[in-house]
């Protein structure tokens, strides 16, 4: 993902020494290390703790990123953007992380959302010395369906489902499956995050970012590769966030990727393995 953006995990008490969950910076919709589970993180368990959460929730600040400039870039950016976390009961939401959806069935531990996000993609430009001659991967809309389930307020494991489809752009399926759950020493001042994520995708999607057709390996002079449907990537998460005075919150997420299968072995990738740590200050309202 090659803009830096945030998304919401929010303040509330429960288990593990009354885990607190507020919301910190994610990145935008293209591949980074970034677990997709980092864009939410807390939602769910914040309506399970808290049943009495106000109508309107509004939070918005500044965030920064450092990160790959692309998924299997040996080269990194620093990054700023905007956190913007609007949320209408459990029902409606605009996000920076999550795109603008609702959650179209709720339960007491469980929800599945469907929204609409925009891909920025991939342009030859970001690096020139390695991408030169490959072609763009315009920015496209895309749709997300995804859905999470809390195993129980005693032992709040949080699994999440993620699937995305671009209309445009890689014109492909990708998905994601990740758990986390806060760890011990979150309270009502500060929470953090620890989880694991998986990511598989279809042929078309690796083809696109991960693929060398034989026109493109003429002008770049890359080999001429054919990406494989299946797992692209493993990882591991961490967010925290700390209360540092009244409505406002210093939040943070750190995440560690390796591709695997054809993404690992395409000559568009330069390391397998990258990370990325962003910050951002939010005023909840």
């Amino acid at each position: 993902m090659a803009i830096s953006i945030a998304s919401p995990r929010h303040l509330c008490a429960g288990a593990l020494a009354a885990a607190a969950l507020i919301p910190g910076p994610a990145a935008a919709q293209t591949p980074s290390p970034l677990a997709e589970w980092q864009y939410s993180s807390g939602i769910l368990l914040e309506q399970m703790f808290e049943p009495n959460l106000p109508t309107w929730r509004i939070r918005v600040g500044p965030t920064v990123a450092f990160q790959p400039r692309y998924d299997g870039a040996d080269s990194y950016a620093t990054q700023t953007g905007a956190a913007i976390d609007i949320r209408y009961r459990d029902r409606f939401f605009f996000s920076t992380g999550e795109g603008l959806g609702a959650n179209v069935l709720t339960g007491p531990n469980w929800r599945v959302a469907l929204g609409a996000a925009y891909d920025i993609g991939r342009r030859s430009a970001d690096d020139l010395d390695h991408l030169h001659g490959l072609p763009n991967i315009n920015p496209a809309p895309l749709l997300r369906l995804s859905g999470e389930y809390v195993v129980s307020k005693s032992f709040p494991l949080v699994v999440r489902a993620d699937v995305r489809r671009s209309f445009g752009g890689d014109n492909g399926w990708i998905g994601d499956l990740g758990a986390y759950m806060p760890m011990p020493g979150s309270s009502e001042k500060f929470s953090w995050f620890v989880g694991p994520t998986m990511t598989a995708a279809d042929s078309r999607y690796m083809n696109s970012w991960f693929g060398v057709s034989p026109a493109a390996s003429a002008r770049s002079g890359l080999s001429t590769y054919h990406a494989s449907a299946g797992i692209k990537s493993v990882g591991i998460g961490v967010s925290a966030d700390w209360e540092i005075r009244k409505h406002w919150l210093l939040s943070a997420d750190a995440a560690f990727q390796q591709l695997v299968g054809s993404a690992a072995h395409s000559p568009i990738t330069q390391t397998r393995g990258s990370g990325v740590f962003d910050l951002s200050i939010d005023y909840d309202f």
